[in-house]
């Protein structure tokens, strides 16, 4: 939702999109109400302003700002800024949960210097206008709005992968190796044994976090693979190292997942093994997912929101 927020979903600000905090000219135009953690009300004036800005609201205290290729954990709220209705466009307080997001350069300059002022439990807001696309899709742009970003930090991950003291996860026909550090794990998955016939959950590294509640976001690094063909069908390791985010056990991902992982303690490495009924049924899911096939996860638990 954020990158599709971010029109473009790339490119580095120009122009108006370098000012510091304290003398930004669009942000001084709005007036924000309500505390950082909660969907915030915008109220605007009738002409908008075609400039990008930003403002830091309240700096934040925990933890450190996110710098730049950091993972950030945050809550966002989008308003199409229009002088008319000035509708939100999105926000993540309405999706049950905060997104994580990868600071590249694909996320515009201008919303990329309110994450480096400010710290978890902070917020800041950003108008973000053409001006803050690449210069080939500014004449896209349609005229006479802008976007308006009111973003929540709530902190920044420091670990890539569950840290610990690691064991075999006792599932026969399943190799795990655990290289250490914010190294990726290797899930072997090729043997001639009977897949289980039952959801399975065994514990690689243990956390030391709270255990995993029905309802909240977790962060999670993962490696998917089939039982008995060691065929990877997904992997966050194999897309950058970088960590996805979703909402547990509300049937917002496949039963295995909402069963296997609530109540795992935030800083596990878990181990699944998925029968079809609990994974994607008879259909199954793409070409390389049947309909008969057993999934086995490797899941890392980084943080539960």
């Amino acid at each position: 939702m954020f990158a599709a927020a971010c029109g473009s979903g790339g490119g580095v600000a120009t122009g108006a999109s370098s000012p510091a905090s304290s003398s930004s000219s669009g942000v001084t135009e709005l007036q924000v109400t309500g505390q950082a953690g909660a969907k915030p009300t915008v109220a605007f004036p009738s002409k908008v302003v075609e400039t990008s800005s930003y403002k830091v609201l309240t700096p934040g205290t925990t933890g450190e700002a996110a710098k730049l290729g950091a993972s950030v954990i945050a809550n966002f709220t989008v308003f199409t800024w229009d002088g008319k209705e000035n509708k939100i466009a999105g926000s993540t307080y309405d999706e049950g949960g905060p997104q994580v997001i990868t600071l590249n350069e694909q996320v515009p300059e201008i919303l990329r210097k309110g994450f480096a002022e400010t710290k978890g439990g902070g917020r800041f807001m950003s108008v973000v206008a053409k001006d803050a696309l690449p210069a080939e899709q500014q004449a896209q742009a349609p005229a006479g709005q802008s976007q308006v970003f009111v973003v929540d930090v709530v902190g920044v991950p420091q670990d890539k992968a569950a840290k610990g003291t690691a064991v075999d996860p006792g599932v026969e026909g399943v190799k795990v190796e655990n290289p250490g550090g914010d190294t990726a794990p290797k899930l072997t998955t090729k043997t001639k044994k009977k897949a289980p016939e039952k959801l399975v959950t065994e514990t690689v590294i243990k956390g030391t976090g709270p255990e995993v509640k029905s309802g909240q976001s977790i962060l999670v690094q993962y490696a998917g693979k089939i039982w008995g063909s060691d065929v990877e069908f997904d992997s966050s390791w194999s897309r950058g190292a970088q960590p996805i985010m979703f909402q547990i056990g509300t049937g917002k991902v496949i039963k295995g997942w909402d069963q296997g992982l609530v109540g795992v303690p935030v800083g596990s490495r878990v181990l699944l093994s998925i029968p079809p009924d609990l994974g994607y049924g008879k259909a199954g899911s793409g070409d390389k997912i049947k309909g008969t096939d057993t999934l086995v996860f490797l899941v890392d638990v980084l943080g539960a929101y």
